[in-house]
């Protein structure tokens, strides 16, 4: 089966909505800013992809992971023409963190925060009515994996329509953490460049309303034909190879494609040496003589992790619609890994894309790949 992409939403530090997110990743501008709201004296790397909401330069505010998912899940069903009351539609949620940011506040600086705001469903009983909602917590293909479960919902002929989001928001703990392992922190994030030294994290959500069929007189953002999931539990962090190789053809053949039936691969792109170079490998592997355009736009959003997966899937379906693949920003020399793929650079490739694979790799080894093909 193929599903319609019935409307989308999103938020990140280069904008405030799919188009205007689209338009900045075309246009290579980035998110990254000295940090707006820890106290930088306790960290060696000194830079986010932070979204710039908070209504006091330097004072962080709990609920923003919440703010920004409602915000997401809002424009998605306003674009999907969707009644204000969402009681009978059901939310998937896919996040890495949920509202600990709000929970280390409680913690730290005794800002009042309800236990039961950790998860996101009463925001989105009180916002939208939803009443059937889940929040999963997971890491980086966090989003594509609720994908995956909104696509069965819609298989068994458990739903009719379905909300898929994601959402993150950087924790100070989550943020030390990365700051102690990189020594030298790295002063940007540099997708399949040889000169790269590691990740950023951003924050960002993003949201899909996906269909059993679109709307008499309704034209859909795009068709999803497959989404694979698997977990090849190979290591705590690092990627594998095979397990990757694996989800990747299973989304080719749900979505009954071979390699030559894609046009563009929106990479996981992380900029981290192992993480980079596995992608690549595969990518060159699974692909053969096959030459689709490949980008990655965590250059610009940094790792958003929870919303990273759908962030990229909204990328694709305005590639889609536009016909414009985005550069890879700031990639000068590609790894060596690299070579003989056809990563754009420099500039936004301008020709017919009718099918987009997208790609998102997480913690554990929990891989997720979806395929969208345009709705004309």
């Amino acid at each position: 089966m193929t599903y319609p992409v019935l409307g989308m939403g999103a938020v990140a530090s280069i904008g405030a909505g799919p188009e205007e997110i689209f338009e900045s990743i075309c246009a290579g501008r980035s998110g990254l800013a000295p940090l707006r709201a820890f106290d930088r004296s306790r960290f060696k790397a000194q830079q986010l992809f932070e979204v710039d909401d908070r209504a006091q330069e330097g004072v962080d505010e709990p609920g923003r992971a919440t703010r920004l998912l409602v915000e997401a899940v809002r424009q998605a069903a306003e674009d999907a023409g969707l009644p204000e009351d969402l009681a009978g539609i059901p939310v998937l949620v896919g996040t890495g963190l949920r509202e600990l940011r709000s929970l280390e506040l409680w913690w730290r600086d005794a800002v009042p925060f309800d236990v039961e705001g950790l998860d996101f469903d009463r925001a989105l009983r009180e916002r939208f009515g939803a009443l059937d909602t889940h929040t999963f917590a997971g890491a980086c293909s966090a989003s594509l994996y609720a994908l995956a479960l909104g696509w069965d919902l819609l298989e068994l002929g458990e739903a009719e329509t379905v909300i898929v989001a994601g959402c993150d928001v950087v924790t100070e703990s989550m943020y030390g953490q990365a700051d102690r392992v990189q020594f030298d922190p790295p002063p940007a994030v540099l997708p399949f460049d040889a000169s790269r030294q590691g990740t950023i994290l951003g924050e960002g959500a993003a949201a899909v309303v996906l269909g059993r069929g679109a709307p008499a007189g309704r034209t859909p953002r795009g068709l999803l034909r497959s989404v694979a999931v698997n977990c090849d539990a190979h290591h705590q962090t690092a990627p594998d190879e095979s397990g990757i190789a694996v989800v990747v053809r299973e989304a080719h053949q749900r979505a009954e494609l071979g390699p030559d039936g894609i046009d563009l691969v929106v990479l996981h792109g992380t900029g981290t040496p192992l993480n980079d170079r596995t992608e690549a490998t595969v990518t060159a592997d699974v692909f053969g003589d096959a030459r689709p355009a490949l980008t990655a736009i965590k250059s610009l959003t940094g790792h958003t992790s929870g919303s990273a997966g759908l962030l990229s899937l909204i990328v694709a379906l305005k590639s889609l619609e536009t016909g414009v693949v985005p550069h890879i920003a700031q990639l000068t020399e590609p790894l060596p890994e690299g070579a003989g793929l056809r990563l754009v650079t420099d500039r936004p490739l301008t020709e017919p894309v009718r099918t987009a694979q997208v790609n998102s790799f997480g913690f554990g080894g929990v891989n997720a790949v979806a395929i969208v093909e345009g709705a004309a």
